[in-house]
């Protein structure tokens, strides 16, 4: 006899051993994107989706976020949504909880980029901090952006509210003297720092996690569709504050992890966003890592 339809998914969360560290992806939903708002003509755009088997339109975004534990500490790199931006986000709280690790439990926050798929799941849905025992690492210039009034007054209106999810994320923290400003080179912890890589927003970072015995990036936003960008890094898409540099610093994260063979992750590959690089032709394809044991 047929067992019940379940209508459910197994958790999102999937671990990895960097040298002396275990780092967890944990999924915080996803979102979705149209093929216009990348770069680059529309035919090639349409088939690099069709051979990906993606539609054009509605294109499912992954939402990834990490937490490194160093035995001594557990970091949070990003937040996800929270249930402040969109329905199909805020899933980290449900994530954690099924990896065993309650909010509680997290010592310190690092945000990539406080745009709203990134900073306003650190709020809960009563806009209290869900992380009561953290503190909160923001980008220095990225929090001068983002909190500015005078700069939130001279965008555009469909923006404005990424202003007001960032300044609300950042106001409990900073309330209770758990807000921290870091800059390019900031360490979190032993092997665990900020490397600067602007353009998607102006302080937009990588988080490098070396421990001893491994290499492991976070790469932040530099790919919104793997299968669009890894074949044309020139493909960029609208959200770039800095269109020029986030190109720039796209292709030579591409040939630094290819070249190096290092193990990355980004927000937005496909979960659990773990790979490789290799070149391929003009551009790049991005090589999964295998589901493995620890």
């Amino acid at each position: 006899m047929a067992a019940p339809i379940s209508g459910t998914q197994a958790p999102g969360y999937y671990r990895v051993k960097v040298g002396d560290y275990e780092v967890t992806v944990v999924s915080d939903g996803s979102l979705t994107l149209d093929h216009t708002l990348f770069a680059g003509d529309e035919a090639g755009a349409e088939k690099l989706l069709n051979d990906a088997h993606l539609p054009k339109m509605g294109i499912p975004t992954p939402l990834n976020t990490w937490l490194i534990n160093t035995g001594k500490k557990l970091i949070l790199v990003d937040a996800g949504g929270g249930t402040h931006f969109a329905p199909s986000v805020g899933r980290l709280p449900q994530n954690l909880a099924a990896a065993g690790i309650a909010p509680s439990a997290i010592d310190e926050v690092v945000i990539t980029h406080p745009h709203p798929d990134h900073i306003p799941g650190v709020m809960a849905s009563d806009g209290s901090m869900l992380f009561p025992n953290a503190t909160l690492h923001v980008q220095a210039d990225d929090h001068g952006f983002w909190t500015s009034s005078e700069i939130r007054g001279k965008a555009p209106e469909e923006f404005r509210g990424f202003f007001d999810l960032a300044v609300n994320a950042i106001k409990p923290y900073a309330a209770a003297g758990k807000l921290s400003l870091y800059k390019d080179g900031t360490e979190f912890a032993p092997g665990i720092r900020a490397v600067a890589c602007h353009g998607h927003t102006v302080g937009h970072s990588m988080v490098w996690v070396s421990p001893s015995g491994g290499d492991f990036l976070i790469f932040g936003d530099i790919v919104h569709c793997a299968a669009l960008q890894f074949p044309d890094p020139n493909r960029g898409v609208g959200f770039d504050t800095d269109p020029a540099m986030a190109l720039a610093n796209r292709k030579k994260v591409f040939d630094m992890v290819a070249t190096d063979k290092l193990l990355f992750s980004g927000g937005h590959l496909p979960f659990p966003g773990l790979g490789h690089a290799t070149k391929a032709g003009n551009g790049y394809a991005f090589v999964p890592v295998m589901h493995g044991e620890l």
